[in-house]
């Protein structure tokens, strides 16, 4: 079966072919973990999720990284301003460590209620410091990087090709260009990127730092930290290789983020970093980028909390190609969550026998799918199956066949109607102080106080009670 897809570093599409026969090598841009993902973060991790379910429904053998990036990431994407994690922290009073703890658990829990598979790795920045030197040494001694008093930097002019995967054209006449910036006068130019920031100049208070074998006279053991760009570069040599398969992440990383990656992967290994690059478009909101300043940037708790369940967000996701801008309207979810709903109920009428998937529509399936990816148009199919002339089992189970991509839980859904049923029959004879507790456990979810309903779900569970929370927000008990 060829898989077509767009390949941003040609400009064009193209058939994939496998650095392994029947192996994915997959990196894909994580989160930077200093505050909780809005949805537009988060449907780039569905977009992920999309490739990622697309490969194993393949049957290829998937090895994939998401990192979390918890130091390096400065305010400004390229090499100014504060580190991201240390801004919340100051303001939170919190340690770093203890902001990433947080948002970490904030993102896994999101990205468990949108049914995103998890990685096979899921490594943090700072778990990987020593890999990084690595990279930065090697990049010294090969005559890319230089130092400064404040920075180690990679110099553009000797990567050749640096704008190969944005296409732009060499920015000659950019400000500042040749005469370093503002911050260290003695960058080469304002093209060169940092890989290791002493603590130093704007950083000399630092709350992240690391020794390092690097010298400047204005820090003890070259203490510092990572430039956000070296990370990926680290993460991806030690959990998949030099060279991989597929890099995914935003469109806005093109220009800067991913062409700084190939420039010092490239000129530290000297092999290819990634033979296909895909990106994902942005999620606007009401026409318009998303800004928290317009009170548009909406995490999945302000849409659950709006009575929205995770899976109909998305299944509205699914009706948009990755590659093309999405516009998120709380009416445009409305309607998803009515249709996802009649769906369900249309399904739930199949009954429970599972019978075969049938070839015909198997076929339209994969030709949608596998040019490039385009499950919008899988979602076609729908209907189609279940007013096809097939039998039930067979439409439940070509739909059920078809999910393993969409990740909607149809089959979940089903198995969860009996326990539903169940648990409606053992709430009607609860006990008062069980149904006291129950009741300050939904209060609880509702203030988003999840420390204690974590509490009142384990003493549920003391006093025999199963609880389990649905994706549209019921939840429901079983004894144990």
């Amino acid at each position: 079966m060829k898989i077509t897809l767009y390949n941003t570093l040609s400009r064009k599409k193209e058939d994939f072919k496998a650095l392994k026969a029947g192996k994915l090598s997959f990196y894909y841009c994580g989160p930077t973990v200093y505050w909780t993902q809005h949805i537009g973060n988060l449907r780039g991790s569905y977009c992920a999720d999309i490739i990622h379910r697309t490969f194993k429904y393949l049957n290829y053998d998937v090895s994939m990284v998401r990192n979390y990036t918890d130091v390096g990431h400065l305010v400004s994407d390229e090499d100014e301003g504060q580190d991201k994690m240390e801004k919340t922290a100051q303001r939170e009073k919190m340690k770093p460590e203890e902001v990433a703890n947080k948002f970490i658990k904030n993102y896994e829990e999101d990205v468990q209620a949108l049914n995103i598979l998890d990685p096979e790795f899921k490594p943090r920045a700072t778990e990987n410091i020593s890999e990084m030197i690595d990279i930065v040494q090697l990049l010294i001694a090969k005559g890319y990087a230089y130092a400064t008093d404040l920075a180690i930097y990679f110099e553009v002019a000797k990567f050749k090709n640096y704008n190969k995967l944005s296409g732009r054209k060499p920015d000659k006449n950019k400000s500042g260009a040749g005469q370093g910036s503002v911050s260290d006068p003695n960058k080469k130019s304002s093209s060169d990127f940092a890989l290791w920031f002493f603590r130093a100049g704007v950083h000399k208070n630092a709350l992240q730092f690391w020794p390092s074998p690097f010298f400047s006279p204005l820090v003890e053991n070259g203490q510092g930290f990572p430039g956000w760009h070296i990370e990926c570069s680290a993460m991806i040599r030690r959990f998949l290789g030099d060279s991989i398969d597929i890099h995914m992440g935003g469109i806005e990383h093109v220009s800067v983020h991913h062409s700084n990656e190939i420039a010092q992967s490239e000129s530290a290994t000297g092999l290819k970093l990634a033979n296909y690059w895909l990106h994902n478009e942005h999620l606007l909101v009401d026409g318009a980028k998303m800004a928290k300043s317009q009170g548009t940037s909406f995490s999945l708790a302000d849409v659950v909390s709006k009575g929205f369940s995770a899976l109909s967000l998305r299944y509205f996701f699914l009706q948009a190609h990755y590659r093309s801008k999405q516009n998120f309207t709380f009416e445009a979810l409305k309607a998803s969550q009515k249709g996802l709903s009649g769906i369900l109920s249309k399904i739930g009428k199949l009954g429970k026998e599972l019978g075969s998937v049938d070839k015909d529509f198997k076929d339209k399936f994969l030709e949608y799918l596998l040019d490039d990816f385009n499950v919008s148009k899988t979602l076609s199919l729908i209907p189609e199956i279940l007013k096809s002339d097939l039998s039930d089992e067979d439409k439940l189970a070509t739909i059920l066949d078809f999910d393993l991509v969409w990740g909607l839980d149809f089959k979940k859904d089903l198995a969860g109607a009996e326990e539903k049923e169940a648990s409606n029959d053992i709430e009607k004879n609860l006990p008062k102080d069980i149904k006291k507790i129950l009741d300050e456990r939904t209060i609880a979810r509702k203030n988003k106080d999840f420390v204690k309903s974590d509490e009142l779900r384990l003493k549920l569970e003391r006093l025999g009670y199963k609880v389990q929370d649905s994706s549209d927000g019921k939840t429901f008990l079983s004894s144990i």
